[in-house]
């Protein structure tokens, strides 16, 4: 797997796929830098060896060339965090951009305009892969969130540059992270799958049956396990359709010797809402009219203990309505569980995007060894699918 660490940037311009894809508000305002302070790495390591940065990103879902996806609203901010002036093309392939990258110089940072003003980008467009290919010396991929698409800036471009491409250091640690959890990992291995549906997390539990110990299911998608077995789940959601399904994967989770744990309590409310009525009750006998929305204190302890057994956890998914402070106790306890198992020498991963949003909301992006940056990515990864984009590194 090349890496930085296999180049000498000096007076190379390294032609960087960013993730720069960030939140903007009604003002055009970064509101969450996470992923530019994720990039930092990358980018300074190269200006370090005395090369030049010429960096790619998306930024939403524009059509044409949009003002409110302009990459220019983030040069401050990026500018900002990296510590450095960032230079910016209003374009990304053409006479303009050639000029501006034949002029900058070592030690610079230069921002190029968003690559989805181009329709060729999504469509993996070579000609246009081969434009932008132009740019730089080297190639360096660390858009780890999407890299499970292949499209031009991501996969295509990879082809123009034979020896001369490499990982960033984000990418990498996303690869090496993954790779930890399902191939290299110390045992006892906990895998924790929540949020709404079975249906999403199919091909990840069948996946990583064969690699894990433990199997917590929890949030919404519990439910249609509970129903499936006999359980009354009042006005939770379930997916009927998946019932026979999670019966099947119960039994495989026994066959290969895996302990699935299921919440056996919820906090169940009269209505979806925050002000709602509640009471705490068994998960088998949630009455109609009342729905569950929250793991409750016996499985919240239950999940603790299997936690702190385990020396390598993976997390994706919450234990309920997190968004709503009266049904965040569940996900901010398993939190606590899973910061102490790390504490004691674990591996903790986190990802996928409402994990992810949990974890920094209730201040545990600290607290575990890794915070995933790539929602689908990873979830592909977890499926044991082979991205576009890590291949085209690889070839």
């Amino acid at each position: 797997m090349k890496t930085l660490k296999d180049f000498n940037f000096k007076n190379k311009k390294a032609l960087i796929r960013v993730d720069f894809n960030v939140p903007l508000n009604d003002k055009l305002e970064v509101t969450d830098a996470t992923r530019i302070q994720a990039a930092k790495s990358t980018i300074i390591d190269v200006l370090e060896q005395e090369g030049s940065c010429i960096l790619m990103s998306h930024l939403g879902r524009p059509k044409g060339f949009q003002d409110a996806f302009s990459l220019r609203h983030i040069v401050e901010k990026a500018t900002d965090i990296l510590g450095v002036k960032v230079k910016f093309v209003a374009d990304c392939v053409g006479d303009k951009v050639e000029e501006a990258v034949a002029n900058l110089e070592s030690g610079e940072v230069l921002l190029l305009e968003n690559l989805r003003f181009y329709e060729e980008e999504k469509k993996g467009d070579v000609a246009f892969a081969e434009k932008l290919s132009k740019l730089g010396d080297v190639y360096v991929n660390d858009a780890f969130g999407t890299a499970h698409r292949a499209h031009a800036s991501t996969t295509i471009i990879a082809q123009f540059f034979a020896e001369n491409k490499c990982f960033g250091n984000l990418l990498a640690r996303e690869i090496e992270s993954i790779d930890k959890v399902l191939n290299n990992s110390e045992r006892p291995v906990l895998a924790i799958l929540g949020g709404a549906k079975v249906s999403s997390k199919i091909t990840v539990i069948e996946n990583i049956l064969d690699k894990v110990d433990h199997l917590i299911i929890g949030g919404g998608m519990s439910f249609t396990f509970i129903k499936a077995q006999g359980g009354k789940i009042g006005n939770s959601i379930c997916e009927d359709d998946k019932m026979e399904l999670a019966l099947d994967i119960l039994k495989q989770a026994k066959e290969k010797g895996v302990e699935v744990h299921i919440p056996v309590d919820v906090i169940a409310a009269d209505d979806f809402s925050n002000d709602a009525n509640t009471q705490t009750l068994d998960i088998n006998a949630i009455p109609d009219g009342w729905e569950g929305v929250d793991a409750g204190p016996k499985s919240r302890e239950n999940f603790d203990a299997v936690a702190n057994k385990c020396k390598t956890i993976l997390w994706n998914g919450p234990l309920g309505v997190f968004e709503m402070e009266s049904f965040a106790g569940g996900t901010i306890a398993l939190g606590n569980s899973i910061d102490k198992a790390t504490k004691n020498g674990a591996f903790s991963l986190v990802g996928g995007g409402d994990s992810v949003a949990a974890v920094k909301q209730f201040g545990f992006a600290e607290k575990v060894s890794y915070v995933s940056t790539g929602g689908g990515a990873m979830l592909e990864m977890l499926e044991g699918k082979n991205l576009p984009g890590i291949e085209a590194i690889l070839k």
